[in-house]
C-alpha cells in the first residue's frame, strides 16, 4: 500500500511539473552564456538573472551564510539521511566538495571530457534521447556520498547546458520543493530549446549570435 502511494505520489508531481512548464514556456525568457568560450560547457541566464546557473549554484555552494540557512532549515533530513548533525561539518563539507567540483567542471584542457562527470538524470534509462536530462554528482568523502548535483542538457556528446543545482538530501528530488523546482527548470530548459529549434551545438550558437 505504502509503495502504490509513493508512486501515485511522484506521479502527481510529475503531472505538476508538465502543467506548470505548459502554462510558462510560452513567456518564458532565457539566454545562454558559453562559460569555457569553447563551445563545451553553456550555461542558462533567467529572465531577471544577472548571473548565469553555473556561477549562481557555485557562489552558494561556496558561501557560508547561504550553507547555514539551508542545513538549519534542512537538518532533519541531513540527520535522516546522512546521519550528520554538526552544521560546521555540513558546511565544510559542501564547500570542499563545490571547489573540487568546479575545478573538474572548469577544465579547459583538450583531453577534458565532460561526458565523464554527467550521467542520465533517470538512472533507469538505457537509451539515447534528444536534448536529454542530466546530473553531475560532487565527489563521496571519507564518510558519506556527496549531495552536490548539477542539472544539464545535453546538446550532443561532450556538451552541456547547465540549468541549475541542488543540495540534494532525499532520494527523490521530488521530495522537496528545492529539488523540485530544479527539474521544473530543466523541463522548461528543454521545452525552450525544442520550441526555438535549438537541438544541437550549431544550434545553441546560432542562438547566441
Amino acid at each position: 500500500m505504502m509503495l502504490n502511494e509513493s508512486t501515485e505520489y511522484n506521479n502527481i508531481k510529475f503531472v505538476q511539473i508538465i502543467i506548470c512548464c505548459y502554462i510558462c514556456r510560452k513567456d518564458c525568457r532565457m539566454r545562454f552564456e558559453d562559460i569555457l568560450h569553447n563551445g563545451h560547457l553553456w550555461a542558462v541566464v533567467y529572465d531577471g538573472d544577472t548571473q548565469d546557473a553555473l556561477t549562481k549554484t557555485f557562489a552558494n555552494w561556496l558561501d557560508p551564510g547561504f550553507l547555514e540557512e539551508f542545513f538549519s532549515q534542512n537538518i532533519k533530513d541531513l540527520e535522516t539521511y546522512f546521519h550528520i548533525t554538526d552544521l560546521d561539518i555540513a558546511i565544510y563539507d559542501t564547500i570542499a566538495d563545490a571547489a573540487s567540483l568546479s575545478c573538474l567542471i572548469m577544465d579547459i584542457r583538450p583531453e577534458a571530457n565532460l561526458d565523464k562527470l554527467f550521467r542520465p538524470l533517470e538512472n533507469q534509462r538505457i537509451h539515447e534521447m534528444l536534448l536529454s536530462r542530466e546530473k553531475a554528482k560532487g565527489k563521496r568523502t571519507t564518510t558519506h556520498n556527496s549531495w552536490l548535483r548539477l542539472y544539464a542538457i545535453q546538446l550532443e556528446r561532450g556538451i552541456y547546458l547547465i540549468t541549475g543545482g541542488a543540495i540534494k538530501l532525499t532520494h527523490l528530488m521530488s521530495d522537496r520543493e528545492h529539488t523540485l523546482q530544479e527539474l521544473r527548470k530543466m523541463e522548461m530548459v528543454r521545452n525552450y530549446l525544442l520550441d526555438n529549434g535549438i537541438i544541437d551545438a550549431d544550434g545553441i550558437k546560432e542562438e547566441t549570435r
